[in-house]
C-alpha cells in the first residue's frame, strides 16, 4: 500500500476523532453553563426567602405599633375627651364609640394581614417559578449536551465510514 492512501486514512480517522473530542468539550461546556445559570436562578429563591422574612418581621412590628397607636392615641384621646367633658364612659355613646373604634381597628388589621398573606403567596409563586426555571435550564443544558455529543459521535462514525471506503478503494 502506498504512503498517500495510509496518510489519507489516518487523516480521515484523526479528523473524526478530533471532531468527536471537540463535540464532547462543547457538550461539557454546555452543561457547565446550564448548571451555572441554574445556580444563579436558585440564588433568587434564597433572596426571595430573605425578602419574605423581612416582610413578615416588618408586618409584626407594624402590627405592634398600630396597637400601641390605637390604644394610646385613638382610644386614649376619646377617653380624655369624654373624661374632660365629664361624661360617664361606662355606658351609652362613649361605650359605642370605643366599640366602633375597636371594630374599625380590627378591620384594618385584618386587611393588613390579608395583604401580607397575598404578598407571601406571591413570593412563594416567584420561588416556584425560579425553581422550575432552574430545572428547565438544567434540562436544556442536558439536551444541548446530548445533541453535541451525538454530533460528535456522528462525525466519528462518518470518518470511520469514509476511512473504510478509502481503504476499500485503495485495495
Amino acid at each position: 500500500m502506498a504512503l498517500f492512501p495510509i496518510l489519507s486514512l489516518g487523516a480521515t480517522l484523526l479528523g473524526g476523532l478530533s471532531q468527536k473530542r471537540a463535540a464532547d468539550r462543547a457538550s461539557d461546556a454546555a452543561q457547565r453553563a446550564a448548571r451555572f445559570n441554574a445556580g444563579l436562578i436558585e440564588r433568587d429563591i434564597g433572596l426571595l426567602e430573605r425578602q419574605r422574612e423581612i416582610l413578615n418581621r416588618n408586618f409584626l412590628i407594624e402590627g405592634r405599633r398600630a396597637r400601641t397607636f390605637f390604644e394610646r392615641d385613638v382610644q386614649g384621646g376619646a377617653r380624655a375627651g369624654f373624661g374632660y367633658a365629664g361624661i360617664d364612659m361606662s355606658q351609652g355613646t362613649p361605650l359605642d364609640i370605643f366599640r366602633e373604634n375597636a371594630r374599625e381597628f380590627e378591620y384594618e388589621q385584618t386587611v393588613a394581614q390579608m395583604g401580607n398573606e397575598i404578598t407571601n403567596m406571591q413570593i412563594s409563586d416567584e420561588q416556584e417559578t425560579a425553581r422550575l426555571n432552574a430545572e428547565l435550564a438544567r434540562m436544556e443544558g442536558g439536551a444541548q449536551a446530548a445533541g453535541l455529543r451525538a454530533q460528535g459521535t456522528q462525525s466519528l462514525i462518518r470518518s470511520f465510514g469514509s476511512a473504510a471506503q478509502q481503504a476499500y478503494e485503495f485495495l
